[in-house]
């Protein structure tokens, strides 16, 4: 076994080892960001476009809303700043 990794691991390694609490923790915090109003105010305004699109005809699976650039993109595309990487991006309102 590789160090630092516990046995239910191993097949998956995006996985994090936490401990019960730890992991009771992560999903209160998880929670409480996911349900701020920052995040129901851009979850809402996904839905919104994505129902938009829909309507209008657009085949939009596997496609995620670009909030920068106002268009669905590939969900690759869309991460990481269409390849230029993160840092460039900061913490930029758009």
């Amino acid at each position: 076994m590789r160090r630092g990794v516990g046995p239910k691991q191993l097949g998956s390694p995006l996985k994090q080892t936490l401990s019960p609490q730890a992991r009771r923790d992560k999903a209160a915090r998880d929670l409480a960001y996911a349900n701020s109003p920052a995040r129901k105010k851009k979850r809402a305004e996904n839905q919104r476009l994505r129902r938009a699109a829909k309507k209008a005809g657009k085949n939009i699976d596997g496609m995620d809303f670009d909030h920068k650039d106002r268009e669905f993109k590939d969900v690759s595309k869309n991460r990481g700043n269409d390849g230029q990487g993160t840092k460039k991006e900061g913490k930029a309102n758009y």
